[in-house]
């Protein structure tokens, strides 16, 4: 039996182990990716300490930080969690564990365009992380379609590795920092084209031509040798519907200030929570990981 088992090996996960360990409280994080989605990040420039980091590096560290401690993170799938008296019980891929307390963790995960050709060409054109694939497309076209920090962030690393560059939005201008769009303007290989859907993949084997909802210079059909799909993010929280934690109108975690969930003795932290004015950030997660981590050394002393 152990004190705290912590699920979701990103910031908030890792800060929670940090601050726990801190505290004396004997900790195990189970997470299939130590960092989670910052792993896929070209360059984080808002992370305090670091003008600028790549998320691999970033991800690194702070697992290495967590360990430090003596932290043991499982590279292991959860299953399922069921609550027995006042303890709980996660099935794992490789057996179970048993806590006293849990903090759910696990973020978020990739948003899906759900058109036709997204599916048949994952892995073949289709890519959801351009700091993974973007080395692929040197020398050719690709698009980008989304609107947010992570769909410019893509186009910029892209435009340092493709030909050209298309930021493919359905709205009127990309809501991006300002950040982002100053390195978009800067880079004459990245061009935006608003107030348009991506309606469907086509290709023979591969992705070769994007069908949009309405003309772009004068068809309907536009070449591409590759898609990145950056759309927004869902939460992860199918480990935790089965236990009956209350979840918001998005589906989000509903946490008090304590990170705190409907359930006694589980906490949530991160961006699966609607906590921290719903800005999910490194920084918010981190600070939601730390704050669950404090309320939980006062919680196990009574």
């Amino acid at each position: 039996m152990k004190d705290l088992i912590i699920i979701g090996a990103g910031p908030a996960g890792l800060s929670a182990s940090v601050y726990a360990s801190r505290y004396g409280i004997k900790n195990t994080i189970i997470g299939q990716i130590p960092g989670g989605l910052t792993t896929e990040t070209h360059e984080i420039g808002n992370w305090l300490g670091d003008i600028a980091i790549s998320g691999a590096d970033f991800a690194q560290k702070a697992a290495e930080h967590a360990m430090s401690f003596g932290t043991e993170i499982k590279n292991i799938q959860v299953k399922e969690i069921k609550k027995e008296d006042k303890n709980f019980i996660i099935k794992t891929s490789e057996g179970e564990e048993k806590a006293r307390v849990i903090i759910v963790a696990t973020g978020t995960k990739h948003r899906h365009l759900n058109i036709p050709g997204e599916k048949e060409f994952l892995g073949r054109g289709v890519s959801f992380c351009a700091t993974c694939d973007g080395f692929f497309y040197r020398g050719k076209t690709v698009a980008v379609v989304g609107g947010n920090n992570s769909a410019a962030a893509a186009a910029v690393h892209l435009g340092n590795i493709a030909e050209k560059v298309y930021i493919v939005y359905r709205k009127e201008n990309v809501r991006a920092e300002r950040y982002w769009l100053d390195a978009i303007e800067k880079n004459p290989k990245i061009e935006i084209i608003n107030n348009t859907n991506v309606l469907e993949i086509k290709g023979e084997f591969k992705v070769e031509t994007l069908v949009f909802d309405n003309e772009y210079m004068g068809s309907n059909e536009f070449s591409v040798d590759g898609l990145f799909v950056e759309i927004g993010l869902d939460p992860n929280t199918e480990v935790v519907k089965n236990i009956g934690v209350e979840l918001d109108e998005r589906g989000y975690i509903n946490v008090g200030l304590d990170g705190r969930t409907s359930i006694d003795g589980l906490w949530a932290a991160g961006d699966i929570t609607n906590g921290s004015n719903n800005f999910a950030q490194i920084v918010t997660a981190a600070s939601e990981g730390a704050i669950a981590a404090e309320d939980i050394s006062t919680y196990l002393q009574k």
